[in-house]
C-alpha cells in the first residue's frame, strides 16, 4: 500500500490502475451494448473526468463523439453544492442519445443541475456514466446508469480527481487518511 502527501494531507492507495482499467473496459462493453446504433455524445466534466473520459472512449467500439463541459461545486475537499457552468455546450442535442461522463457523484448537486440544463435541449435520452458514486453521500435523486465504483464518503485523489488542484495525475486511487 503506497502513501502519498499532497500539501497538508496524506493519502493512501485504495484502488490499484488496474481494478480501474478493468471496470472502465466492462462500462465501455455496457455501454457500447446499450447504445448500439445510436451514435451517443459523451459530455465529459471537466476537469477531474479528462482521465476516464479518454479511457472509456479508447475501450468503446461503436461509432460515438466526445465534446466537454466545465461545471464547479468543489472549494479544498467540500463540496460547495454551489454549481457555475464556467464552459457550456456548443453541439446541437435535439434527438441526440447524450451520456455524461463525471469523474464522481458526490451529493448529486453537480449533476442534477446539469440533467436539468441539458434537458432543456431536447436530447433523446440522458445517462450518467461515473467513476465513482458515494451512495451514502447523495442529496439528490439521481438515475446513475453507469457507475464504475460504489465507495464510502471518503475523499480520494488520483486519476483525474484533485486535492486543491494537486494529484490528478497519480495512476491509483488514494484515499485521504485522517490524522
Amino acid at each position: 500500500m503506497s502513501i502519498v502527501k499532497i500539501k497538508d494531507k496524506t493519502f493512501q492507495t485504495s484502488i490499484s490502475e488496474a481494478e480501474i482499467k478493468q471496470r472502465i473496459k466492462e462500462l465501455a462493453k455496457q455501454v457500447s451494448h446499450d447504445m448500439e446504433g445510436k451514435n451517443p455524445l459523451f459530455l465529459g466534466v471537466l476537469n477531474g473526468s479528462f482521465i476516464f473520459a479518454a479511457d472509456l472512449m479508447r475501450e468503446m467500439t461503436i461509432p460515438c463523439e466526445i465534446s466537454f463541459v466545465k461545471l464547479a461545486s468543489y472549494q479544498g475537499t467540500t463540496s460547495t453544492g454551489k454549481v457555475k457552468e464556467v464552459i457550456g455546450i456548443n453541439e446541437n442535442l435535439t434527438g441526440r442519445s447524450v451520456i455524461i461522463v463525471e469523474d464522481i457523484v458526490d451529493t448529486g448537486a453537480t449533476m442534477k443541475q446539469m440533467v436539468e440544463s441539458l434537458g432543456t435541449r431536447n436530447p433523446a435520452s440522458i445517462d450518467i456514466c461515473t467513476l465513482f458514486v458515494k451512495p451514502d453521500k447523495l442529496k439528490e435523486p439521481l438515475d446513475i446508469k453507469y457507475a464504475a465504483f460504489s465507495i464510502p464518503n471518503d475523499f480520494i485523489v488520483g486519476y483525474g480527481l484533485d486535492y486543491d488542484q494537486q494529484g490528478r495525475n497519480l495512476k491509483e486511487i488514494f484515499t485521504l487518511v485522517e490524522e
